[in-house]
């Protein structure tokens, strides 16, 4: 079992990058039926998604286009219970179908602010598409219609996710050993 350590900490592989691939290849599939025909807005969010959006987007056969806003609420390996705007909106989405590209959805309080902005701008509808999904840790009711992966409550990096800046660039998403 592959292991790394990412400043302080030691980190274990828990989703191979190659098993990653596959699961977006099927997302991707699923997101291309769903929307056949329409224009679509894909939204990532940063910094954690840019893999995943990038990945995702390359194997999108739509009418579609990619923009990105960047949240935060993560301090250190803990999620800060806030959400603070950085880059805000900078474009017209009024009418479109919007698919909302996050690389994890664990508490949902970003996810209930990007969903509450998406309403204010009138969009078409709204979909989530996560790679990874946390349901112990969900304390929202926003339902989620593209999951890649199932994980527990643990703290994880790679594929994009980090620790204090450092880890995005693994190629497969590690897990904290405790």
């Amino acid at each position: 079992m592959k292991e790394t350590v990412i400043l302080d900490r030691k980190f274990r592989e828990m989703i191979p990058g190659e098993i990653i691939g596959k699961k977006i290849d099927e997302m991707a599939e699923k997101l291309n039926h769903d929307y056949a025909g329409k224009d679509v807005v894909f939204l990532g969010i940063l910094n954690g998604a840019f893999l995943f959006a990038a990945e995702l987007f390359k194997r999108i056969n739509l009418k579609a286009r990619i923009s990105f806003v960047k949240l935060a609420s993560y301090e250190g390996t803990k999620s800060s219970g806030s959400v603070k705007e950085l880059i805000g909106w900078n474009e017209d989405i009024s009418g479109m179908h919007v698919v909302v590209l996050e690389d994890i959805v664990d508490t949902g309080h970003t996810l209930e602010l990007i969903i509450g902005e998406l309403k204010v701008r009138k969009v078409a509808d709204i979909r989530i598409a996560t790679l990874l999904f946390k349901p112990k840790a969900y304390t929202k009711t926003i339902p989620l219609d593209y999951i890649g992966f199932e994980i527990p409550n643990d703290f994880v990096v790679g594929f994009g996710l980090d620790y204090d800046g450092y880890g995005r660039n693994l190629p497969s998403v590690y897990t904290l050993v405790k």
